[in-house]
């Protein structure tokens, strides 16, 4: 099972943190990405380049992937078509993104796409904190042994 990574908006530290289990783990990581990415030599990772434009490396991660695949994304329309295609799905801010709570998400999101196009909100996330990147360092480390059972 391979590990699909949503790399344009992946933050460096989660991508350093996938680049070294890949490797520990001896576990296929694909990037995809509409840029040219730098990895780190290894028979584990690799990096797909896709045209620009607005969702095309989404729409290649959603066409690629099998079930049980594990995809990395912060992309919420994303994460909702990946789950329905059963695979996993793990944010890079370390939450777990499933049927029982990407509806919300979906809903939110939206809403907040909203707000933004009437000008009533503006601004993204806070930065990526140490607790975080912890999280997501443990959650990828749980699904990998559970791979391995």
């Amino acid at each position: 099972m391979p590990i699909w990574v949503d790399a344009d908006a992946c933050p460096r530290v989660i991508k350093d943190i996938l680049f070294r289990a890949a490797d520990r783990a001896a576990i296929e990581l694909i990037l995809v990405a509409n840029q040219p990415l730098a990895t780190p030599p290894s028979k584990f990772i690799r990096s797909v380049q896709v045209m620009p434009g607005f969702d095309v490396a989404d729409h290649y991660i959603a066409q690629n992937i099998i079930e049980g695949d594990l995809v990395i994304t912060g992309d919420i329309p994303l994460a909702g078509e990946v789950i329905e295609l059963k695979a996993t799905v793990l944010t890079p801010r370390g939450e777990s993104l499933h049927k029982g709570n990407i509806g919300p998400r979906l809903t939110m999101r939206n809403f907040m796409e909203d707000m933004r196009s009437a000008g009533q909100v503006s601004g993204g996330p806070p930065a990526m904190n140490q607790t975080e990147r912890r999280d997501f360092a443990n959650k990828l480390d749980q699904w990998i042994a559970k791979l391995r059972k």
